[in-house]
């Protein structure tokens, strides 16, 4: 049974960084794929960054790029997620997920292809 496990959320001020972390266990964590997702109350859940872990291959939302990084360490089949410049919009629920095989090719209605959910991670900006 796969266990995805998130940690490291917490409040900030605007401009702050978090680390977000992903811990996988239940299944071959090499050459899948490894996403962030983040919902803000009363929106859609969103993707926000994915990770093929095969070969570290990266792909981040629009609204990621340049402030946040995935990386991972493939001896602890941990998934992170650096959050720089931190703004209020980017308060949510930030959740860990995974599916078999490669990343999707694009962020649009993505949601309903990772079949693996962690419990979620509140991460809150604040003005």
């Amino acid at each position: 049974q796969v266990q995805l496990v998130e940690s490291g959320g917490g409040s900030v001020q605007t401009g702050g960084s978090l680390r977000l972390s992903c811990a996988a266990s239940g299944y071959t964590y090499s050459g899948n794929c490894m996403g962030w997702f983040r919902q803000a109350p009363g929106k859609e859940r969103e993707g926000v960054a994915f990770i093929y872990t095969g070969g570290g291959y990266t792909f981040y939302a629009d609204s990621a790029k340049g402030r946040f990084t995935i990386s991972q360490d493939n001896a602890e089949n941990t998934v992170y997620l650096q959050m720089n410049s931190l703004k209020p919009e980017d308060t949510a629920m930030y959740y860990c997920a995974a599916r078999r095989g490669g990343c999707p090719s694009s962020f649009v209605r993505v949601v309903g292809m990772f079949p693996d959910w962690g419990q979620g991670i509140q991460v809150t900006v604040s003005s």
